[in-house]
């Protein structure tokens, strides 16, 4: 299991984190969003899940939604080149 870790401002240890994992060679489970406390509802899941699809896009890759909010992402903006990457 990878994270992408998107910090706060400088000396604070709070962290937004997406955890993803490799299954298969062209495929990754996107398995769960993660903002602290004091950062929700300031779009920065959003921010995650954005660059999540984008990465899956931009690398030519399956995806399986594990993590609701990415699912919430992806019917919230139906783009194709994300809907043709994601399997169920």
């Amino acid at each position: 299991m990878k994270q992408c870790n998107l910090c706060s401002d400088a000396g604070s240890h709070d962290r937004a984190v997406l955890l993803y994992e490799y299954i298969g060679k062209k495929t990754v489970d996107l398995q769960h969003t993660e903002v602290p406390d004091a950062y929700r509802g300031r779009g920065i899941a959003k921010h995650l899940a954005k660059a999540a699809m984008d990465f899956v896009v931009e690398e030519d890759l399956k995806a399986h939604l594990t993590c609701w909010y990415i699912q919430k992402f992806v019917k919230e903006n139906p783009q194709p080149q994300y809907l043709e990457r994601v399997f169920h």
